[in-house]
């Protein structure tokens, strides 16, 4: 079945995954673009210990991301998912000019931009809304595929563009992109929640613990199904986040890649990671089911870091390239676990609950990696000077040439052992009725919700954490 004809109603405009694989790939590409230039405008901006400023903005921007994420989520689920597609595509993108106009504002307005950067977890939303629960992990394969297919070529078109006609240009490329997402989300991205789930009124009191983070994983511990998930995207993702701020100049100052060859890799991951996150991921679904995917996930991830880590050759990198892009199916099983607990008018709140953690992550990676390169004398900078040439050399020769990398492989065996406690069936505790925390129009929305195109499952199949609108 076309998961671009999964129509939303009859009335008005349809929804489709299409439109979210569109924003997704535009937005990343815009970025994607970027990856040489921020190389360089980082190191001129920060000429000592590069990569622990790196880690400084990014964390301040993942720390913001986590504790918006909730809030953005469960105002989506009231008002709609369109407006606040469009407020994250913005502010996710409005940093670009900047790199060239002041890098001091361009790292300052990251920093801030976490607050509304977390698209992902609007579009997670936007296509729960549209599809079948039975479709939702093909769906969200596709959507993780997108992005994916996004750095398949960008990186090396921006650094082709920089080498042959200066950054100014790449910069300016990336600027039309993300403006062009923007208007695509303005001028053609339709609504995605149902009217009768949503309210017209920008008035209506919503409750503030369930926008709240740190209520949020409060009440998660309450719920041992929900704690281990979140609990394995924590230790899973930590050591990713950390991965995507260095490893591409680390490939480059310590195994030695070219330009060329960096590029190269990164569309080989890009190009294997939508084949995993769209044919295999189906496959696997169906075949050994959700839990076992999320499990197969991460053997391959902890195989991929321990390569990293010990990899001292360029074969070895590219060998653990491949496995790289196997172990990206991870997060849309996730995120498939994850939806076929919630109910229709929770499915912002949860996608947003996991990009938050996500968000968290994305600001302790990357300063982690930092600091524990810092902590054996590896300082990520372009290094010029023979003795520092001599030191590469010499570390690459070592047992170890990539520590990070092995603790990111520790923290994966930890997220193994949790993830096998998950439950592969859901059984439902007592609930308590919700209506009473609920207005009307609300509550009949998610009575209507099996004529929509997000139908509830059986009472039985929802977790108590997902159902309970006071969260």
């Amino acid at each position: 079945m076309d998961m671009a004809l999964f129509p939303l109603q009859h009335g008005r405009a349809r929804a489709r995954v299409t439109h979210a694989v569109v924003v997704i790939f535009l937005e990343f590409f815009a970025w994607g673009l970027l990856t040489t230039p921020m190389l360089t405008v980082l190191r001129e901006t920060f000429p000592q210990h590069t990569f622990l400023m790196n880690g400084l903005v990014q964390g301040v921007k993942g720390f913001l991301s986590f504790l918006s994420a909730p809030l953005i989520g469960a105002l989506s689920d009231i008002w709609g998912r369109k407006s606040f597609l469009l407020m994250t595509v913005f502010f996710t993108c409005a940093p670009i000019p900047f790199m060239r106009i002041s890098p001091w504002w361009y790292f300052a307005l990251i920093s801030v931009s976490g607050i509304f950067a977390v698209t992902f977890s609007v579009i997670f939303a936007y296509v729960a809304d549209i599809t079948e629960e039975h479709e939702r992990s093909t769906a969200y394969g596709l959507v993780s595929a997108t992005f994916a297919a996004s750095l398949v070529t960008s990186p090396a078109i921006g650094d082709y563009l920089s080498a042959h006609y200066g950054d100014s240009l790449v910069v300016l490329v990336a600027t039309v992109i993300a403006v062009a997402d923007i208007a695509f989300v303005f001028f053609i991205v339709p609504e995605s929640l149902p009217d009768k789930m949503r309210l017209t009124s920008w008035g209506f009191p919503i409750s503030w613990k369930q926008a709240d983070p740190f209520a949020s994983l409060r009440h998660v511990g309450k719920d041992s199904t929900v704690l281990l998930i979140c609990v394995t995207v924590f230790l899973s993702y930590l050591p990713e986040a950390g991965q995507y701020s260095s490893f591409f100049l680390y490939l480059r100052q310590v195994i030695e890649f070219s330009h060329v060859a960096i590029t190269a890799f990164i569309a080989m991951v890009g190009v294997l990671s939508i084949v995993a996150q769209t044919l295999f991921l189906s496959v696997l679904m169906r075949t050994i089911g959700n839990k076992n995917t999320v499990l197969l996930g991460l053997g391959f991830q902890l195989l991929q870091l321990a390569w990293y880590g010990f990899g001292s050759e360029p074969w070895m990198m590219w060998a653990a390239g491949t496995v790289a892009a196997m172990s990206s199916i991870t997060f849309p099983a996730v995120s498939t676990l994850v939806s076929h607990s919630a109910s229709p008018d929770q499915q912002g709140v949860v996608q947003g609950m996991i990009t938050g953690i996500r968000g968290l992550c994305n600001g302790l990676g990357p300063a982690l990696y930092g600091f524990i390169f810092f902590l054996f004398n590896v300082e990520l900078n372009d290094m010029e000077l023979v003795a520092g040439r001599l030191f590469m050399n010499s570390l690459k020769k070592s047992v170890i040439p990539g520590p990070p990398f092995l603790f990111g492989a520790c923290a994966v065996i930890l997220a193994l052992l949790v993830a096998i406690f998950i439950p592969k069936h859901h059984q439902l505790a007592e609930v308590k009725t919700c209506s009473t925390h609920k207005s009307s129009s609300s509550s009949t929305a998610h009575a209507q919700t099996g004529s929509m195109g997000t139908p509830t499952s059986n009472a039985e199949d929802i977790e108590p954490l997902l159902q309970d609108s006071s969260i």
